[in-house]
């Protein structure tokens, strides 16, 4: 997932506001938003390349999400998947804190990564390119591919469109997709300079991208409310951002059960 925006703990009615797009190329396979077989507890999509997640909530009200940290030129072909951040967080049965210091000692075995976890009352974030976990304070926080709140125009228009949208009251999952869809660039005197090419820089600049190869896939939205209501609803998006469907679950975080996927 490359662009994220949430509100957390600033709302009265939803502690968490979340909505994000993945951005990969259209070519690598992957499986929409469900609740997994061998881990029922577990929503997720999945890569089915790699078999990790890019965003994924337990039942029991836990939510991990990772973005890349934008390094061309610098991947390791034999880095672990950054995917399995998020699965391990939901399915090991450990307080997150204890998690996120897990991944802290062993970062170095991943490419650069975001890692946002906790749940509605506590959220952390970690990179392993700046190796400081943090516990995040009540806040309208965005990330793309660099730290976070890097302020890349797109992060900047995301996080005012996201702030517009509680301002109006209208805190539901259709205006949060409206954000989403955005394509709106910057002009080239704003554009961050990250390693890429400027023709691939612009096209990577917008909220929503819409490309043959390389664009937004999912454009997700999590609202968690102060009574434990879940709302998530994943939309999937093919070449040029053509809409393939929806994906809409509802349910109540079960405080009884684990974090684990059994």
């Amino acid at each position: 997932m490359c662009l994220i925006v949430f509100s957390f703990q600033e709302h009265t009615e939803y502690p968490l506001i979340f909505a994000g797009n993945r951005d990969e190329f259209h070519g690598r396979p992957a499986a929409p938003a469900a609740f997994w077989d061998e881990a029922p507890r577990l929503l997720a999509g999945r890569d089915l390349k790699a078999g990790g997640t890019w965003l994924g909530l337990s039942r029991s009200g836990r939510f991990a999400t990772v973005t890349n940290f934008r390094e061309p030129g610098d991947q390791r072909p034999d880095a672990r998947s950054r995917g399995e951040l998020v699965t391990d967080c939901l399915l090991e049965d450990v307080e997150a804190s204890d998690y996120l210091d897990d991944v802290h000692e062993r970062g170095e075995a991943y490419n650069g990564f975001n890692l946002i976890l906790g749940d509605a009352r506590t959220l952390y974030y970690l990179s392993n390119r700046d190796g400081t976990p943090r516990t995040l304070d009540p806040g309208l926080y965005g990330l793309s591919n660099g730290f976070l709140d890097t302020p890349w125009p797109k992060v900047r228009r995301a996080k005012m469109l996201l702030n517009r949208t509680i301002r109006s009251g209208n805190i539901a999952p259709e205006p949060l997709l409206d954000l989403l869809r955005d394509e709106e660039r910057p002009a080239d005197d704003e554009l961050p300079r990250t390693g890429l090419e400027m023709d691939v820089e612009r096209r990577a600049s917008a909220i929503f991208i819409a490309d043959p190869t390389y664009g937004t896939r999912a454009s997700t939205v999590v609202l968690i409310d102060r009574s434990g209501g879940v709302t998530f609803v994943e939309r999937s998006y093919g070449p040029e951002g053509a809409q393939l469907g929806t994906e809409t679950f509802r349910f109540d975080v079960d405080t009884n059960g684990s974090a684990a996927g059994e």
